[in-house]
């Protein structure tokens, strides 16, 4: 029954639109006698639109349909953003058919909002508020930022020709939103007197030219000048089925018994959007990669393996809720890791399979924070440089702590923690040797856990990069170098033992 009903209210609106109409019966016919939905939502709309704003829409509508609703009101309130975001949105909204739509804007709906207003059934405004100027804007080959090519422009125009042509609006209007040379004209059927809008090249290819008396131009749509028009000039343009001042004005034009339920942000919408951020996006990578320090410092899985991948699991989930993420920058990544981890673990030294896995980590992540491989608009570029310079930081940060880590390892608070120390915390300092130089003295387990001291010889069964195994008589343990690759089957010896860190060093290197 709820469908049948919002199709019967449809039906109503094509008729009343139907033909071209006057103006002023049209605004009449967007008022409602009575009560027409049970249950409307309003959902706000507001910012530049991104992939992360366009994903928090298909959220919310989906908590609409699931509330039950049969009318959505989309309070859009945003100066545009990404075409193809734009077009997403609208093309969703046209195609919804379980709820009645109506484009609801106060102050502003420019660019990509426009296109999005005109995905819905209805657009109401403010009087003052504005609607239109959709020009796109490229990067040129000199580097500068100029309206784009007849090329890009010619497909844009069909595009939101074909949406306004969906919802019963002048498709030549629309199409002036676009492109600042199109001139649309008033025009009236000699046989039945109704009024509409034509440019001069629908006037030529319709079926019968003299049907139409050519009025004067819209002023709005004058040669150089994106159309743009505020709420009073929509309504006589027939864009627009009525003004309203605030929400309660809104609800009477559209008949509700009450106000319509607000839907707000969630918890989870609240997370996205801040991990979404691109210094929180930093602090991300710089925690997780720290940790991850922390963990290749610590022979085996603990608290900075598991830290790590907290951090990247957060990165990629507030990506893919965002809307710029999908499972082929999950498959790059891990990709590169699986190739950095056999450069450092299997591999000598650092190669093909090191670059190519820092590259692939490198590629992932970036890809991850757009939807797009090479910028061209003002707005991708944007996007583009904000990664940059947030991988950029990120990466300055992580060699800073990693050296600070690196120097005062055991010694931090917290961190010291992680390193074993001795019974009844007493030290047992060993003698230092020339070999030593500047190098602090290490800490040696009293009752010599291990079965070997400093000074003792084994053999690397590993590629020690700088972490691995190697042999000390009938013992295997964990062992680091004290920074240098020492290939599987050479020699070492133990140059300090530090808590559960045992540093050997190559004794032909020696």
């Amino acid at each position: 029954m709820m469908l049948l009903r919002i199709w019967i209210v449809r039906l109503g609106l094509v008729l009343a639109m139907a033909g071209g109409i006057d103006r002023s019966s049209a605004a009449a016919e967007a008022k409602p006698a009575g009560p027409r939905y049970e249950r409307a939502v309003l959902i706000r709309f507001e910012g530049v639109i991104t992939p992360l704003l366009e994903q928090f829409l298909y959220r919310k509508l989906d908590d609409a349909e699931q509330d039950g609703a049969d009318l959505v009101i989309l309070e859009i309130d945003s100066p545009g953003g990404l075409v193809e975001s734009s077009f997403n949105i609208a093309h969703r909204l046209r195609d919804l058919d379980w709820a009645a739509t109506v484009a609801y804007v106060p102050r502003e709906a420019l660019s990509g909002a426009a296109i999005v207003a005109l995905g819905c059934e209805q657009i109401i405004m403010d009087p003052d508020a504005v609607l239109g100027d959709a020009g796109p804007i490229l990067l040129g080959e000199d580097f500068l930022f100029r309206h784009a090519p007849e090329k890009v422009r010619s497909d844009l125009a069909r595009k939101i020709r074909d949406l306004a042509e969906g919802r019963r609006r002048p498709p030549a209007l629309a199409e002036a939103m676009v492109d600042r040379e199109l001139v649309v004209y008033e025009v009236t059927d000699r046989q039945t007197g109704a009024t509409t809008f034509m440019s001069e090249h629908e006037l030529r290819s319709s079926r019968d030219p003299d049907q139409w008396e050519k009025g004067p131009p819209v002023l709005e749509s004058r040669e150089g000048n994106f159309l743009e028009v505020n709420g009073r000039r929509a309504v006589e343009l027939t864009l627009a089925e009525g003004t309203a001042n605030n929400r309660q004005e809104l609800q009477q034009q559209l008949g509700l018994a009450q106000m319509p339920r607000v839907i707000k942000p969630t918890g989870v919408d609240t997370a996205v959007y801040i991990l979404n951020w691109p210094w929180i996006t930093a602090l991300l990578f710089v925690v997780g990669l720290v940790a991850l320090y922390i963990e290749m410092s610590t022979p085996g899985i603990g608290l900075g393996g598991l830290v790590s991948l907290l951090c990247f699991a957060l990165f990629f989930w507030s990506r893919f809720l965002g809307g710029t993420a999908e499972l082929l920058e999950i498959v790059l990544f891990l990709t590169g890791v699986a190739f950095l981890a056999v450069e450092i673990f299997v591999l000598p030294g650092f190669g093909v399979a090191g670059i190519m896995g820092l590259m692939l980590m490198l590629a992932g992540v970036l890809m991850a924070g757009q939807t797009f491989l090479i910028p061209e608009t003002r707005r991708e570029w944007e996007i583009f440089g904000t990664s940059v310079l947030v991988l950029s930081c990120s990466a300055v940060a992580f060699v800073a702590v990693a050296a600070l880590l690196s120097r005062h390892f055991g010694s931090l608070p917290m961190l010291n923690r992680l390193v074993l120390q001795p019974a009844g915390g007493d030290s047992v300092p060993r003698v230092r040797t020339a070999a030593d130089g500047d190098k602090p003295l290490p800490v040696l387990a009293p009752d010599n856990s291990y079965g070997v001291d400093v000074g003792d010889w084994g053999l690397a069964i590993s590629p020690l990069r700088p972490s691995g195994k190697a042999r000390f008589g009938d013992r295997y343990l964990d062992v680091l170098t004290d920074g240098d690759f020492v290939e599987r089957g050479r020699q070492v010896r133990i140059v300090e033992i530090q808590g559960s860190r045992i540093v050997v060093r190559d004794v032909e290197e020696e």
